[in-house]
């Protein structure tokens, strides 16, 4: 792969990341109830945004191994053992999002929210990203292990 490809497409994966965490931090201080909040009501008096965070882990761990998975790419090491663990743990993390929205949706489903819907209609969206990440991460795991089978037999 062309390394100043490799380099752009890393680049891209960074920009996300940092956009995906300035989104965590900033959004909160634009929910109505917390408009008038001081960052400590803000940030240690809301279970729900506590949860948020710790199922946003899942999602950088993701996104740190689509730069590493990169890396391998710009090295000409996509047919790797190193290649087919990082398409793995991206494929586990997809699977941890899906966990971690569908416990977030019972915990707004059971909550006393007025806006259940858009919540419930975000959690959809990001099962479905979801879904489909780890759809084809798997199946690119499986193409390169068969690759990397075959390879390993013929020599």
């Amino acid at each position: 792969m062309n390394r100043y490809l490799t380099m752009f497409l890393q680049t891209v994966v960074v920009l996300i990341g940092i956009g995906a965490l300035t989104f965590l931090l900033w959004e909160p201080h634009l929910e109505g109830r917390n408009v008038h909040a001081t960052l400590f009501e803000v940030y240690f008096k809301d279970p729900f945004l506590a949860y948020a965070y710790l199922a946003s882990m899942p999602f950088f761990m993701a996104l740190h191994q689509v730069f590493k998975g990169l890396g391998y790419a710009g090295k000409n090491q996509v047919f790797s053992p190193m290649t087919v663990k990082a398409l793995r743990t991206i494929k586990y993390c997809a699977i941890a999002i899906i966990g971690f929205v569908a416990v977030g949706e019972i915990f707004i489903m059971l909550g006393s929210s007025d806006d259940r819907s858009g919540g419930f209609f975000m959690g959809l969206l990001i099962t479905f990203g979801s879904v489909l990440v780890a759809t084809a991460a798997a199946l690119f795991e499986r193409i390169l292990r068969n690759a990397l089978d075959k390879s390993c037999k013929t020599t």
